[in-house]
């Protein structure tokens, strides 16, 4: 739409002869506009623009009470709700009155308080995913990081998967590598660790296992607020620094490589210069941080206790995070329990221990034991070639065998 003032001059220039081209080069609007005025038409009478719609007063309060109640944010229902109470009003419109209250809920979700804890209060941590080509393969690392909120300084640990075992696995190796233990470890609500919340009695319902395990190393669990993972930024940042930082593009011989390139990596990362508290993380542990740990248990605890069952496949092997361990071929196609320990892994049937291996971390490895295939090859009933005990026959004609060797390489060098 065009101001009326335009319009009465395209009239007055076609009054004097002048073509649509010609108008609409003078005027500057597009050639199509000027025709549709010519012909006439309820755009080309109307003189002023129409006012947009507005509320009065009571129906504007109404609308935006419905947005923070009823209608849960959403402008559509707020509208529809409007119109079956009789007050006309479009989505438009709604969303005009409601751009404040929309700005100020958007405002108060994205801004967070730096939240700072004394020395030896907090751990975060946070698992991660990185695809790495290991032996000319991309394997996909899982990796466990944990930071102090204090001093910054991480641990990182890489898993070939995120179950509750590799969680405490992890989280035992990050206090053995700090040399003692936080008051509060903070998470997130991964189902290996949160099975569910009390929204009435506002409490977390940890996994059993998790709260054992934290209750041996006197440890207090927490858990962020579901969709608020930013309330433990310390974790999320400190796995974009492995990802982007530690392992980048990088390529692995093997798994054990990696780890050793990973156990390598944090202490260059503990004298980096951090962004936020302008010291060495090394150096803000030291400090303060060391002397608020507590002291690590004096007896090992059991870290991992999660048993997986498998189908002992027809090769007399089963797989376990990717790794096959080899069983007692009479078990084919029996089902099988399998412990994952620390440095051990121990197969069980009908509770008896079948098999025992010593853990393998390499993505795709075997790991077989000759006994469990004993009795599985057949032995061949033909009996060996032995080297002939009797004397040629050429020998009776005065030849042998050397003889005519040497007359066929005589030949050839000839």
């Amino acid at each position: 739409m065009v101001e009326p003032f335009v319009v009465r001059q395209i009239r007055v220039l076609l009054g004097r002869g002048w073509g649509a081209k010609r108008i609409s080069r003078e005027l500057g609007i597009a050639r199509n506009t000027v025709r549709r005025y010519l012909r006439g038409g309820l755009a080309a009478e109307q003189q002023t623009r129409p006012r947009r719609r507005r509320l009065d007063e009571a129906s504007q309060v109404e609308a935006r009470e419905l947005f923070t109640g009823l209608a849960a944010g959403n402008a559509v229902v707020v509208a529809r709700e409007m119109s079956q109470r009789g007050v006309k009003a479009s989505v438009r419109t709604v969303q005009r009155i409601v751009a404040p209250q929309r700005r100020a809920a958007r405002v108060s979700d994205v801004a967070t308080v730096r939240f700072e804890t004394a020395p030896g209060q907090q751990l975060q941590i946070d698992f991660g995913q990185k695809r790495v080509e290991i032996a000319g393969q991309l394997v996909r690392v899982h990796l466990l990081v944990a930071v102090l909120s204090y001093s910054r300084r991480l641990f990182v640990q890489a898993f070939l998967t995120e179950r509750g075992d590799d969680w405490r696995e992890g989280l035992a190796g990050a206090f053995r590598h700090f040399g003692g233990v936080p008051r509060t470890v903070l998470g997130d609500n991964a189902r290996a660790l949160v099975v569910g919340r009390d929204r009435v009695a506002q409490t977390v319902l940890f996994h059993p296992a998790y709260l054992a395990f934290c209750r041996d190393w006197d440890v207090e669990p927490r858990a962020c607020a579901p969709y608020r993972a930013r309330t433990k930024g310390k974790g999320e940042s400190g796995v974009k620094y492995v990802k982007h930082n530690a392992l980048a593009g990088r390529v692995f011989a093997s798994f054990a490589a990696l780890e050793q390139h990973l156990a390598a990596w944090m202490c260059e990362a503990d004298e980096r210069h951090h962004g936020t508290t302008h010291e060495k993380p090394i150096a803000r542990f030291e400090s303060a941080e060391r002397a608020a740990l507590r002291a690590l248990p004096s007896h090992p605890l059991t870290v991992r206790t999660q048993r997986l069952r498998r189908r002992v496949a027809a090769d007399a092997l089963i797989d376990a995070d990717t790794i096959r361990y080899s069983v007692p071929h009479g078990l084919v196609r029996e089902m099988v329990e399998v412990e994952m320990g620390e440095t051990e892994v121990r197969i069980y049937h009908d509770r008896d221990l079948v098999a025992c291996h010593v853990r393998s971390r390499e993505p795709f490895a075997r790991v077989t034991d000759p006994a469990h295939y004993a009795g599985l090859w057949r032995r061949s009933t033909t009996p060996p070639i032995e080297a002939a005990t009797t004397p040629s026959p050429l020998i009776a004609l005065g030849r042998s065998l050397e003889a005519y060797a040497a007359a066929v390489e005589a030949d050839a060098t000839w």
